[in-house]
């Protein structure tokens, strides 16, 4: 009987010998779910959930509910007492991978190559970027800054250009790019300094002597937590993947 952890490890190194160049992110808060494994390539983003032997069916429509509105292709990766059933459970766009015990190592064939997810929202892919990571994308592509605007606000902003100023392909590219590039050794830093920025506007702008203390007093505040906290979290690295829980 093959467990979770069994297949993990392997299967990685099986998806950079399918898929090449790739960033694995483990547990990624998906909607209601938790993705096991968000596969990052030059071009799209994969969902992709494990049914160890172990497991059951038990939240899979659910988790395939949220999965379709994230990720571009979605794979269920399976131990082989889940082989002939796992059809049964998961759309035909997803794609099906068997992990099977061989020789003390684990073997992986697929059943079903992935397809494009047909029900993948931009709402919910750009969602998955930090606020900052979004200000990158308005960089990239000549828009307004919108620094006192919602995340909310600017992901419906940069759907608006799509496709006469951006190319769903393009847009694809670059949101994989940003999280190729994403250093989680930096994001408190990253974040604090973003919303520094906004503070730091909304002090120069405010006109109400007893609102700009105020603005002052929680900048003060947030430099004096920042300062010293949160050691960041090392990076694991596998060979020329990279890889990171979150």
């Amino acid at each position: 009987m093959l467990y979770d952890k069994d297949i993990r490890e392997p299967l990685f190194d099986f998806l950079e010998e399918t898929y090449g160049k790739n960033r694995i992110l483990e547990e990624k808060r998906t909607g209601r779910s938790r993705a096991d494994v968000v596969m990052v390539t030059p071009k799209a983003l994969y969902g992709i959930e494990i049914k160890s032997d172990a497991d059951t069916y038990a939240r899979l429509a659910g988790q395939v509910k949220d999965y379709d509105k994230f990720y571009d292709y979605n794979i269920a990766v399976v131990g082989s007492r889940h082989g002939e059933h796992v059809h049964e459970h998961v759309p035909e766009h997803w794609g099906i991978i068997t992990a099977e015990e061989s020789d003390g190592s684990v073997d992986f064939y697929f059943l079903r190559q992935p397809q494009c997810n047909p029900g993948r929202k931009w709402r919910w892919k750009l969602s998955l970027l930090w606020r900052p990571e979004l200000a990158q994308l308005q960089e990239w592509n000549d828009m307004p800054k919108y620094k006192d605007k919602s995340k909310l606000f600017v992901i419906r902003k940069i759907m608006e250009r799509i496709p006469e100023k951006l190319s769903e392909e393009t847009l694809s590219q670059q949101v994989s790019e940003i999280l190729f590039e994403r250093d989680y050794m930096k994001v408190a830093e990253l974040l604090a300094e973003y919303r520094k920025g906004e503070l730091q506007k909304k002090i120069e702008q405010e006109e109400d002597p007893e609102k700009r203390r105020e603005l002052l007093e929680r900048q003060a505040k947030m430099q004096k937590n920042f300062v010293g906290k949160a050691k960041p979290r090392p990076r694991r690295r596998r060979r020329s993947r990279k890889r990171q829980v979150l």
